[in-house]
């Protein structure tokens, strides 16, 4: 081979290469995902910064969307394929208006331990209990899910609508508000408590208030929250849908074996300050096939306390829809 043949070769083989790298680069599937950025969305941020969705050739294009409701509509519309973090009775409830709109491929368990809603009070207010609350002005997380579950918690602790003021409220602006003295109390979401705590503007009533007064068991997981995706998605590209789930799954075990490192990926992406990160508590993250009977029985009876309370329309079973990879 002369030296003209040779540069040809080489240069055809570079060509050859290239072309390789970015068929390998397009393969890429596309995924739109919508992220609600709180605490409860860990696994989003850890399945991407950690490289589990490009193992899985998954290349996931986020939406923030600053509530529930935001997401229920993305989903439902298509704009969406995925919400990465979904309010378990905005997901039933959407899939009364379309069925299989929110299929559950995991859920986040919330207790006293797996802290993430609590009831809290500004600092200087007098209350040592959630009854204690009577007659004040009262925040909310937003969305019907949050409200009619603060609602109900109140009930249980024999506080009816009429004996406090509850207003919704963005959760971006809930430090702000409690800082302020707008509000006397609330109930919020994590990272939001820990950074009120943190700011020395407000404390912890009671967490895990889902489980103890809702379910009445305060070893109960509150599957409050999880990860759904469209029946179109499963559908239309049944191996993607696989293979975000395959990184989904890896991404909750290594979450759950290693808490003190996956809760740094909280900082820069949700609204979590560097010095809060650390006092923020993981939740029991679990994929749908990997929950027990009784596990499945706790989901069962918030979903039923949804409809009881009006914010699902008829009784749904739970189990219809999650999806199990």
């Amino acid at each position: 081979m002369n030296s003209l043949n040779r540069l040809v070769f080489a240069l055809a083989t570079i060509a050859a290469v290239a072309g390789l790298a970015t068929d390998r680069a397009s393969a890429q599937d596309k995924v739109a995902v919508g992220v609600f950025p709180l605490s409860s969305s860990l696994p989003y941020f850890v399945a991407l910064e950690k490289g589990f969705f490009k193992e899985q050739n998954i290349e996931p294009e986020m939406t923030k969307l600053m509530s529930g409701p935001a997401n229920v509509a993305a989903l439902i519309t298509g704009q969406i394929e995925v919400a990465a973090v979904m309010v378990t009775l905005d997901g039933m409830n959407a899939n009364v208006k379309k069925p299989g709109v929110a299929m559950y491929i995991a859920l986040n368990s919330q207790t006293p331990v797996y802290k993430m809603e609590q009831f809290v009070v500004r600092t200087g207010v007098k209350a040592d209990k959630i009854s204690d609350l009577k007659g004040m002005k009262l925040m909310s997380a937003p969305g019907p899910a949050n409200m009619n579950a603060a609602k109900g918690v109140l009930a249980k602790n024999g506080l009816k609508e009429g004996d406090y003021t509850l207003d919704q409220l963005d959760m971006s602006q809930h430090v702000n508000v409690m800082t302020a003295g707008t509000f006397d109390g609330g109930y919020t979401l994590e990272p939001n408590a820990s950074m009120m705590i943190k700011a020395g503007v407000a404390r912890t009533l009671e967490a895990g208030v889902l489980s103890k007064y809702i379910l009445g068991d305060e070893k109960a997981d509150a599957y409050a929250a999880g990860c759904a995706i469209t029946s179109d998605f499963i559908q239309k590209r049944p191996d993607v849908a696989k293979r975000f789930a395959m990184a989904w799954s890896k991404a909750l075990d290594y979450i759950n074996k290693n808490p003190d490192d996956a809760r740094k990926y909280l900082a820069k992406n949700t609204f979590t300050p560097d010095n809060v990160v650390d006092m923020v508590s993981m939740l029991g993250y679990v994929m749908a096939k990997d929950m027990t009977p009784k596990q499945l029985g706790d989901l069962q009876k918030l979903v039923d306390f949804g409809t009881s309370i009006g914010s699902i329309p008829e009784k749904v079973d739970a189990t219809k829809f999650l999806y199990k990879y």
